[in-house]
């Protein structure tokens, strides 16, 4: 039990890096675009907020990836199982439990789970901020009598 909570915990700690770097492309894209003066606000907000979302969904199809090779490393799943899907599954939450991972391994389903669910989360609060931030940029830059566009 404790080899499992040591490798949760490992590869918790590489999907929080992941996570991190992925948090200061996602603040990095925000702040490139407040400095930009724009005709077009409501585009501008979109396009911010597309770029944002896109550079976390890169970054948690990573961390699944790193889950997905643990897997392997580990053999916690029956042989021939689908580790990418399975890790997919243990990390959004959503549980099918049509793989299930082998008795010596049987934590490792929720430790994935709490990890996704952690930077899912984390996920939201960046988002949210980098909204706010930007929609904080186009009031600010709004000409006067002008209708946002």
């Amino acid at each position: 039990m404790v080899l499992q909570f040591l490798v949760g915990a490992l590869v918790s700690a590489i999907d929080i890096g992941i996570h991190a770097m992925a948090t200061v492309v996602a603040i990095s894209i925000a702040r490139a675009a407040s400095l930009r003066l724009t005709e077009t606000p409501r585009l501008h907000l979109m396009g911010v907020m597309i770029a944002t979302a896109a550079a976390l969904m890169v970054a948690h199809t990573l961390e699944i990836l790193v889950w997905a090779w643990t897997y392997g490393i580990i053999q916690a799943a029956p042989p021939g199982s689908d580790l990418l899907y399975f890790a997919f599954v243990n990390y959004t939450t959503l549980g099918y439990g049509d793989i299930t991972p082998v008795g010596e391994w049987r934590l490792i389903g929720p430790l994935t789970a709490m990890n996704g669910i952690l930077l899912f989360g984390w996920s939201a609060a960046i988002l949210f901020e980098v909204l706010r931030k930007t929609l904080e940029h186009l009031d600010a830059i709004e000409v006067p009598g002008k209708p946002r566009t």
